[in-house]
């Protein structure tokens, strides 16, 4: 019997039973273990043609924007390759359209993980990979990549989940761009290319439908849109919602201009609370599928987000976007041409970066590199591009 026959055994077995319980992440833990000394022992895999390929970022959808240059690295370095993107079910729709990938391998973790990891599993080993990429390392995703069954597994070199992989990308201490981060797992293939800008794919009829949506809401596309996004997954890295409201009314005041907010799922409080101060200075749409959301913002001719999957949805449609950092590090998260018109905005504090989901400051220092970044002052990037732009 195959070597990793065992180990997907020992993983069927593991995440069908109890374990006394122990959390996924434990039960994690105890399969890396096992599989670990079992990558040992065959390590010597045997030497073929590179032919299939598996990438995988399992989680976030900033994150997985921003493989899409490693994605076309890749194509262009292998042609004639069949390769295929493992990750979060919504965050991977986004990659629909590719004219890089050859297929999309959805995980979907509304499922129960005893139905969903085995499925994607079999899946994976029935596509006979020979490289598997794994640009996230975290436990999940290195158990995915030593179970595709792939003989060449690339990830980074992790205490704990090393031995997953026949490829160790190790940490030289470089500052790079995420970007740059990702296109150095493709380094052992004998890749090496300037980064790509992050691209997103639509299809004719997705921006046809974003522009009769947009008129369904009320909105005149023959005039500049500007999008505002004033969500973001933790509250450190939100903007004032004050000034959200300001800027809205600023824009439609001052400049006549169209004005619309998005916002996901769990927006729904935060746009309640700013929509009862914005009068009929701006549109506030529903929220919307990933895809249906980068078709929007295809149509804007500004987006002004906090760091956020939204940002990088519209700079990756090529919409001139602005992103507002907190504790975040601009020049990791920002990997955008300001010769496009992209630009991110920072208030420098001492704190920073702090990478906090919650400011933990208190009195004047509370949520500091938010409040210093004004109205006035993301209002004056707005009307430069727009001068710029001509309109």
């Amino acid at each position: 019997m195959n070597i990793r026959l065992h180990s997907l055994a020992l993983c069927n077995i593991l995440i069908r039973v109890n374990l006394n319980g122990l959390e996924f992440q434990h039960r994690d833990s105890l399969i890396i273990n096992f599989m670990s000394l079992l990558s040992k022992a065959s390590s010597k895999s045997e030497t073929k043609s590179l032919r299939r390929f598996l990438l995988s970022r399992l989680f976030y959808i900033g994150d997985v924007v921003l493989t899409t240059p490693a994605i076309r690295a890749l194509r262009e370095a292998f042609p004639e390759a069949f390769i295929a993107y493992l990750g979060d079910k919504q965050a991977v729709s986004l990659l629909e359209q590719n004219p890089f990938l050859d297929e999309i391998i959805p995980f979907d973790f509304t499922r129960p993980t005893l139905l969903e990891q085995p499925r994607v599993v079999r899946l994976l080993r029935r596509r006979h990979f020979d490289v598997a990429i794994d640009f996230l390392g975290n436990p999940r995703s290195a158990i995915f990549t030593y179970l595709s069954g792939a003989p060449v597994r690339i990830g980074g070199d992790f205490r704990g989940r090393r031995n997953l992989y026949t490829i160790r990308i190790h940490d030289d201490g470089l500052r790079r761009t995420a970007v740059e981060f990702h296109l150095r797992y493709l380094e052992p293939l004998g890749i090496h290319v300037k980064p790509h800008s992050p691209e997103l794919f639509l299809s004719p009829e997705e921006r046809s439908q974003a522009r009769d949506f947009l008129l369904s809401q009320g909105v005149d596309i023959t005039r500049p849109v500007i999008g505002l996004h004033a969500g973001a997954t933790w509250p450190a890295k939100m903007w004032l919602k004050d000034r959200f409201i300001e800027l809205a009314a600023a824009l439609y005041q001052e400049l006549g201009l169209e004005v619309i907010f998005t916002q996901g799922p769990k927006d729904s409080d935060l746009m309640h609370e700013i929509g009862l101060s914005l009068a009929n200075h701006a549109k506030i749409l529903p929220v919307l599928s990933l895809r249906e959301l980068a078709a929007v913002l295809s149509q804007c001719t500004i987006f002004v987000a906090n760091d956020s999957g939204p940002m990088h949805i519209a700079a990756a449609v090529g919409t001139t976007t602005i992103g507002i950092f907190g504790p975040g590090e601009d020049d990791i998260w920002f990997p955008y041409d300001a010769l496009q018109g992209h630009i991110a905005v920072r208030h420098n504090v001492p704190c920073h970066p702090c990478h906090l989901n919650v400011c933990n400051r208190t009195d004047e220092d509370y949520m500091a590199c938010m409040k210093g970044v004004s109205t006035e002052h993301v209002f004056s990037l707005i009307s430069e591009r727009l001068s710029q732009a001509g309109k």
